[in-house]
């Protein structure tokens, strides 16, 4: 969803700018050399490295394959691509590109995830209770937003955060767990949240927290310029 979603070329609030403007319902199609997997149940309705992938903006990334691989599942042509067509997302109970079960949304080839370890001081806090105050961080950098950073759990105040019944998953990190904070009588909902299993390309944030800064107080800074 890079190009088209958040801060991304194509998103609403673009974080660059290109020298012309661009036109209306503009759609990128290229080629996607992956294997791409659909089951029903146990059988597998699409097993194809012929797949497109279609940016259209304000909708979300799409895979269109060949007509005649899909010929018993409900579809629909793709005018950009003539000859191919879209599969409802939820046509099939299961999406798998190149062994990795897929959620929501095919994972975009432009999309990144950088993790370095980082001397940026973080500060959290609710009211006047301060949860984090580190230097000792992970910066989290993903294409179209913006960078977070994430800590270690033993930087954050003991005994205040609890795990919450909240979870989500990400195509690029895996899924998450989120936590809440406790302070005296007062419960802030899913203030955190943490990937304790995370794929291989996040592993340097398996375990760590970040913040919401919606819900409580962040403050990060850079550290101080060298000489």
């Amino acid at each position: 969803m890079s190009l088209t979603a958040a801060r991304g070329p194509f998103g609403a609030d673009p974080a660059g700018r290109f020298s012309s403007p661009l036109p209306k319902n503009l759609v990128f199609v290229e080629p996607h050399p992956r294997r791409i997997q659909a089951l029903l149940g146990d059988d597998v309705v699409i097993d194809t490295e012929s797949a497109l992938m279609v940016h259209r903006v304000g909708r979300p990334l799409a895979y269109v394959f060949p007509a005649d691989l899909v010929i018993d599942l409900p579809h629909e042509p793709e005018p950009e691509a003539p000859g191919y067509v879209h599969v409802p997302w939820d046509a099939v109970d299961t999406w798998i590109e190149e062994g990795r079960r897929l959620v929501s949304y095919p994972p975009n080839p432009y999309h990144r995830v950088d993790c370095r370890p980082t001397t940026r001081r973080l500060v959290v806090s609710i009211a006047d209770t301060t949860l984090v105050d580190t230097d000792d961080t992970v910066v989290l950098f993903e294409t179209s937003l913006e960078p977070k950073l994430y800590v270690n759990k033993s930087a954050v105040l003991a005994d205040v955060l609890r795990p919450s019944s909240t979870t989500s998953y990400c195509n690029y990190k895996g899924e998450s767990m989120y936590w809440s904070a406790h302070l005296d009588d007062v419960v802030v909902e899913d203030v955190a949240w943490s990937y304790e299993a995370p794929l291989p390309e996040s592993q340097p944030i398996s375990g760590f927290l970040s913040f919401d800064p919606t819900l409580v107080d962040v403050i990060a800074t850079l550290p101080p310029a060298a000489g």
